[in-house]
């Protein structure tokens, strides 16, 4: 059973800092692309960054130079360290596991979500 989950959510005040963790189990870790991806009310889930196989970061240019991906293979673990947080920040920030071998062969996997609200 395929489980990633979500951790390290909560509130906090602009200009602050959060570290998310997504701990994956019943998946070989190292063989996904790794991404967060965030949901606010009342908007469409978003891309917020990716890591490749190969800790390839690449983000959504509203979090550049603000937010940090990473994984630790090792501990089948990826983090969102996000710095200098924004009330536009706020959403439900959502794990996800990427592994494609052809178009028509791909296996994806969400986890629950954990809540990120930015305010004072």
């Amino acid at each position: 059973q395929v489980q990633l989950v979500e951790s390290g959510g909560g509130l906090v005040q602009p200009g602050g800092s959060l570290r998310l963790s997504c701990a994956a189990s019943g998946i070989r870790f190292s063989w996904y692309a790794m991404g967060w991806y965030r949901q606010a009310p009342g908007k469409q889930r978003e891309l917020v960054a990716t890591i490749t196989t190969g800790d390839t970061p690449n983000y959504t240019d509203s979090v550049k130079g603000r937010f940090t991906v990473s994984r630790d293979n090792a501990k089948n673990t990826m983090y969102l360290q996000m710095n200098s947080l924004k009330p536009e920040d706020t959403a439900v920030y959502y794990c996800n596991a990427d592994r494609t071998i052809l178009p028509t062969m791909r296996s994806i996997y969400w986890g629950q979500g954990t809540q990120v609200t930015v305010s004072s």
